[in-house]
């Protein structure tokens, strides 16, 4: 019973992860949003949406100035926002909350090339997922919040067999695991920290082996801490895992498209739910976001709609602190669309879109 409960004070504080601490106004709730450099378009950097009330957008303009930063994350206080920039030599970057408006602190390398995830544990503890290089790094926050140096880099390489792409990393039980997704190896990498030598040492067995060809991308883990789903970005499915103590099984996997849609679509996001009853996954090509009911016995998922975004290529989607609106960041239409959501059906329904520059993060 202890694990569990330890289980259920995970905090995810990754892009997606919606936080009643936002910043909020009487009717408005402020968001970051990270992404993709467009020279002469835009100036790089992360920038602040509000969302009022009816589900309309109004920007606030740049906030920090940074290459390409494509995840964004807290620390547990918000006093701290951290960036991966995804460039060929990557870094991952923090900078101090400074009420609306972000205050550099530091960088460090990021491990690899083309950093694409970032995750802060509850203690501290950051974790980096190099798509590019097929690393995942472990860094840390000192005191006054700026990044310490690269503390251990695990190549996925290692093992042998094809390229591994990296592409996101999660901090379990209290932090004192993390697990990395690589969509090249089709494994979900299972490391144990070593907090005395900020060591990512391997578990056993050292991985979650996916489908061949699935190309896991991310997860989301529901509420009871006893399931993961993991979203597949080459197959389009989604598969649901099973957590017994520190061991880690595959049940069984749903596709993410209708079953007579025949073009080319590929995964992106994933998101459960608070409470539970809902998953969420964004389609690149179809242009959708699938919703799904859980079973609360099983974890099994059933299809409930294919709600288009309005857009082209959704790439991150983060659910709204009061979970009433789905934000979509549509990579190469440069909008992000507002869907409404029933939170007693789970059900969406399209609001409105807004202009954006090359959107590919939203954090609340």
């Amino acid at each position: 019973m202890r694990y569990y409960l330890a289980l259920l004070s995970i905090l995810f504080l990754a892009c997606s992860t919606p936080s009643t601490t936002a910043q909020q106004g009487a009717d408005e709730t402020t968001f970051l949003l990270g992404t993709y450099n467009d020279d002469g378009v835009h100036a790089p950097g992360i920038y602040r949406y509000a969302l009022r009330s009816d589900g309309t957008l109004d920007s606030r303009g740049r906030v920090a100035e940074i290459n390409s930063p494509s995840f964004l994350a807290y620390n547990p206080d918000r006093s701290v926002l951290v960036a991966v920039e995804e460039t060929e030599t990557g870094s991952v970057a923090a900078f101090s909350v400074e009420g609306d408006s972000l205050e550099y602190l530091n960088s460090q390398p990021s491990g690899g090339g083309g950093p694409c995830h970032v995750n802060v544990s509850q203690d501290g503890y950051v974790g980096v997922a190099n798509y590019g290089g097929g690393t995942a790094e472990l860094l840390r926050l000192t005191a006054d919040g700026s990044l310490s140096a690269p503390l251990d880099v695990s190549n996925h390489r290692s093992r042998g067999g094809e390229t591994p792409h990296a592409h996101s990393s999660y901090f379990l039980n209290g932090g004192t695991e993390m697990l990395s997704v690589d969509l090249g190896t089709d494994e979900v990498w299972h490391y144990n920290l070593d907090k005395e030598d900020g060591k990512l040492v391997p578990h056993t067995p050292p991985s979650l082996r996916m489908e061949p060809g699935a190309g896991p991308r991310h997860l989301s883990i529901h509420p009871n801490g006893k399931w993961l789903y993991v979203i597949n970005e080459l197959n389009s499915t989604v598969t649901q895992v099973s957590r017994s103590g520190s061991e880690l099984s595959v049940v069984d996997s749903w596709s993410t498209l209708p079953e007579d849609f025949t073009g080319e679509s590929f995964c992106a996001d994933i998101h459960v739910s608070r409470d539970g009853k809902f998953l969420y996954g964004s389609n690149r090509g179809h242009n959708s976001i699938v919703v799904y009911a859980i079973s609360a016995a099983s974890g099994a998922l059933t299809p409930l709609e294919y709600e288009p975004v309005a857009g082209d290529w959704p790439r991150n989607f983060a659910l709204s602190p009061d979970e009433q609106f789905l934000l979509v960041a549509n990579q190469r239409s440069k909008n992000i669309t507002t869907l409404r959501r029933n939170t007693k059906t789970g059900m969406l329904d399209f609001v409105t879109s807004t202009t954006a520059p090359i959107p590919v993060c939203i954090l609340f």
